[in-house]
Formats: structure tokens, C-alpha cells, sequence
């Protein structure tokens, strides 16, 4: 008899959709398998305005389809600029929809030119996110060209989040998908209110991957994948039963044409197995008591939403990921594509 993991119904704490029938297309692999997603806000142009989140978040369920509409509660953010309001983030606060606010340094990753260029400008707003409890969702890597692209999440942590944690104490920040041993140091030595998410490529790969028998742009992402040992650190954290770490898948759609180019795009598609990653690297750690917790608690209650009532199942059974899923009018390549993962959701939710 196959084995299987009963778990209560996670949340993804940072997902990517883009927009229009690209979403449509990305949208239920997630809607499937989490019953609440964090939404990054960089689509061009940004959603820097709550009135534009709540018309996104619109545009969202309108997308669903209709068997997982009651099943999906996207939790909208703001794009941070150099010229975002106190006011703004009042009113983010007061709608219920919005749940936070991302931090890009401007040129960091994908479609963050828009971002912070100087975060001093920002002191007035962040100010009164620390007074409402609303969170900042920070993307953690200096943009300085002198500072080696395997650094620059360290230095981050050096250079920019410690004076900001001195000057607001209690604001609640997330250190989004956090990638080095010195990063996992840090959340732990860090008040409660500060925590940090964990993606399954990071979990599953070092930089080896990405040169694997040549350059693999579908696991070229940033933070860019690290040294071994930083992936045993990351596992050791997201085993340890800390509430301060917990999922945030990061998956990022790139068409085909966007990743395989002479500038190809940083991001992994994963929420095509969104859960059985996770799941996958908890087996290899033997730590699968483990898993519920990290899925399903640490982050609701960091974001002080209640836990989800429902479950999935996962079986252990061995499936062969497709070689290539629709997006929009072109294709994107998926995490693992062609490859055999030993994981896979019940097909009672697949049939949600």
C-alpha cells in the first residue's frame, strides 16, 4: 500500500501570477494546493496603489475557475516606491485586502526598476506600517555591481536590514525567500515579529543545477541558488519547528522566449508542484512530522489569520513532471521538467 502524508491545507506566503491569460493559465496549479497565496505586486506597470491590488485581487477570482473560486483567497500587496504615502499604506490597512508591503531595491530582480532607489525616502510610510502592524516583505540583496552576486543577500542583512530593524524596532518584516546560512542566523537571532519564507528550489538545489552539462536557465532564479551548505542550513531551519520560517514558494513564470535569451529572466516555475516539493524535500531530510507546521501554521500566524480547516493528501508515488505548460499565447518550462518526483497530490483535490 502506497504511503501517504494527511496534512491541514497550506498557503503559499509568496507567489507570482502575472497578469491576464498568462494568469489564467499559472493560476489553478496554485489554487489547487494552497487555499491562500500572498500576491507579489511586480507586474508592469507595478500595483503600487491599494485601489489598484483590490482590482487585481478582482481580476484574480475572475480567473479561477468556478469549481476552485471558494477554495482560493488571494492576499494582495503594494509595491514599495520611493514616493509610496503614510497615507497609502492606511488605507492599504483599513480595505482587508491588502496584507503588506514588498520592498524591491530598484533593479534587484524581475520588474523591480520601480523599486527603492534611497529607503530613507521611505522612513515616513514604514513609520506608519509599524504603527498599524502591517508587514514589509523585503526582497534581501543589494543591487551594489562591486558586490559579488553570491553576496549580495549577506550583505544585505549587513548593510540595509540591520539599521532598519534599529530604527523600527517592531516593525514586522519578512526576509522573503532567504538563500544563505548567515540569513538562517540572522531570523533566529531576530524578535518574533521578524521571520522569513523558504522556497522548495532552494530547499532542493545548489548551484550546481543551474550548470548542470551546461548553462540551465529554468533554475536560474534570485536570490540566485547557493553552496551546499547553504541548502543543509536552509533544510535544517525549515525542519526545526521554528514559527519563524515557513513556505513561500517564489514560483515566477517566464515564458520560453523570456528565460532562453541572451538576457534571459530570473525565476522558477514550481506551482505545478507546489506542495510535493516541499513534501519531497521533508522525506529526504526524514523529517515529514515536520511538515505541517512549516506549511500550514508558522505563517498564518505570523500573518494573524486563522489557521485553514480543510486537508490534502500527498501519496507517495512516482510521476514524471510534463516537459513544457501553457502560458498565455506561448509555453514555459517548469521546475524539474521531464524529471520523476516521488510525491503527488490525491486526485480528490486535483479534481477540486
Amino acid at each position: 500500500m502506497s504511503q501517504t502524508i494527511t496534512i491541514t491545507q497550506p498557503d503559499d506566503w509568496h507567489l507570482h501570477l502575472r497578469d491576464g491569460k498568462q494568469m489564467q493559465c499559472v493560476l489553478p496549479d496554485s489554487a489547487i494546493r494552497f487555499a491562500r497565496a500572498v500576491i507579489m505586486p511586480n507586474l508592469k506597470p507595478p500595483i503600487i496603489t491599494t485601489d489598484q491590488a483590490i482590482q487585481y485581487r478582482s481580476r484574480i477570482i475572475e480567473s479561477l475557475p468556478n469549481t476552485l473560486r471558494s477554495h482560493f483567497n488571494p492576499l494582495m500587496t503594494l509595491y514599495l516606491t520611493d514616493n509610496t504615502s503614510p497615507q497609502e499604506v492606511v488605507k492599504a490597512k483599513k480595505s482587508g485586502m491588502v496584507h503588506a508591503v514588498k520592498l524591491y531595491p530598484a533593479g534587484a530582480t524581475t520588474n523591480s526598476d520601480a523599486g527603492v532607489t534611497d529607503l530613507s525616502r521611505c522612513f515616513a510610510t514604514l513609520a506608519s506600517m509599524e504603527q498599524l502592524g502591517l508587514p514589509l516583505l523585503v526582497h534581501g540583496e543589494v543591487t551594489d555591481p562591486a558586490v559579488d552576486i553570491f553576496d549580495r543577500e549577506s550583505v544585505f542583512i549587513d548593510r540595509v536590514l540591520t539599521p532598519l530593524i534599529r530604527r523600527f524596532p517592531v516593525l514586522r518584516i519578512v526576509l522573503e525567500h532567504i538563500t544563505t546560512s548567515e540569513a538562517v542566523e540572522f531570523i533566529r537571532s531576530t524578535p518574533n515579529h521578524i521571520a522569513a519564507t523558504i522556497t522548495a528550489h532552494h530547499l532542493l538545489f545548489n548551484r550546481n543545477a543551474i550548470f548542470t552539462s551546461g548553462i540551465r536557465p529554468h533554475y536560474y532564479c534570485l536570490p540566485i541558488l547557493k553552496r551546499e551548505k547553504h541548502r543543509q542550513s536552509l533544510v535544517a531551519a525549515a525542519i526545526s519547528g521554528s514559527p519563524k520560517f515557513f513556505l513561500g514558494t517564489d514560483s515566477a513564470p517566464h515564458s520560453i522566449a523570456n528565460k532562453e535569451s541572451n538576457c534571459g529572466c530570473a525565476g522558477i516555475y514550481s506551482a505545478h508542484a507546489g506542495i510535493e516539493f516541499y513534501v519531497e524535500a521533508f522525506d529526504r531530510a526524514g523529517a515529514l512530522d515536520k511538515l505541517e507546521a512549516f506549511a500550514s501554521f508558522h505563517g498564518a500566524d505570523f500573518y494573524q489569520l486563522p489557521r485553514n480547516e480543510h486537508q490534502i493528501t500527498l501519496i507517495k508515488q512516482d510521476w514524471i513532471i510534463p516537459a513544457q505548460i501553457r502560458f498565455g499565447d506561448e509555453q514555459l518550462i517548469p521546475l524539474m521538467a521531464g524529471e520523476k518526483l516521488s510525491w503527488k497530490l490525491s486526485n480528490h483535490f486535483l479534481a477540486w
